[in-house]
């Protein structure tokens, strides 16, 4: 998918660029969108949720993250852009006549076919259980609890590395840096979540963060006393003296925030930091 870079024709189109779909299909399946209301923004007038709101209106895409048609073959019938999601999705046809969105994995393409099952062939898009995949192989959409649905990798680019298997657990390795253990018994996709160059798109202008939703944010430090604890003072000061705090006077930047008691805190083997 190529990144269109615009032309320095005014100071909003400098360094502006777009990832743009080969084949643009319009409108979304009909039967497989839903209206839903965001409540990011402003609670009765009042600021809820910070540098959230407004942006343009979207239609939301029923994503099917379980993909539990056991053995039934697929194909793709196109390549979408989801404006709900850095990834991109594709819109599969079962044999059976069912549509449904998944997410798509690099090197999906129209009238490929694909196929979900416990020990299917190691082909991108088909989806399989991780204790039969051969290690060293890159994985997404994993899950985490067997018929959960995917819960890990499913941005744009992500992927995760099957480092081992050991009886029924297997090691996984996440973009992270974090080795985590999961039930064998969990399915996952074979290759990397799609528009992987996601990251390297700039926006190029203010109102097009806006149409995303983005509100301005301030510094702190330029704010008054009474409205940060980083702000006052004469002059510029950075926070290097103070303890960096969150508008409400909370521990930021390196505070861990991970409950101590958290279920799946048994199953990391190496963390991200150390």
């Amino acid at each position: 998918m190529p990144i269109k870079i615009y032309k320095k024709t005014t100071p909003g189109r400098r360094n502006m660029s777009v990832n743009k779909l080969e084949k643009d299909f319009g409108n979304p399946k009909k039967s497989l969108t839903r209206s839903f209301k965001r409540s990011s923004g402003r609670s009765r007038g009042k600021i809820s949720v910070r540098h959230k709101g407004g942006g343009h209106k979207r239609l939301y895409r029923m994503i099917d993250f379980k993909m539990d048609k056991i053995g039934v073959p697929a194909i793709v019938e196109r390549i979408e852009r989801d404006p709900n999601r850095s990834a991109r999705i594709a819109l599969l046809k079962y044999q059976d006549g069912e549509k449904r969105y998944v997410v798509a994995v690099e090197g999906l393409v129209a009238g490929k076919k694909i196929v979900t099952g416990e020990n299917t062939d190691i082909k991108r898009g088909n989806r399989a259980l991780i204790k039969n995949i051969p290690v060293g192989t890159q994985v997404s959409l994993v899950e985490m609890l067997p018929g959960k649905g995917a819960q890990l990798a499913r941005s744009a680019g992500s992927s995760v590395t099957i480092m081992s298997v050991e009886q029924d657990k297997v090691q996984l390795k996440l973009s992270s840096g974090e080795i985590r253990l999961a039930s064998g018994n969990c399915f996952a996709t074979i290759g990397q979540v799609s528009n992987y160059l996601h990251n390297t798109v700039m926006l190029g202008k203010a109102g097009r963060s806006r149409w995303l939703g983005v509100r301005p944010g301030v510094r702190g430090t330029v704010m008054n006393p009474v409205d940060h604890p980083h702000g006052g003072g004469e002059g510029k000061q950075g926070i290097g003296l103070k303890h960096p705090k969150t508008p409400w006077g909370k521990p930021a930047l390196g505070k861990r925030t991970r409950k101590k008691y958290k279920y799946s805190n048994k199953f990391i083997i190496k963390r991200r930091k150390k």
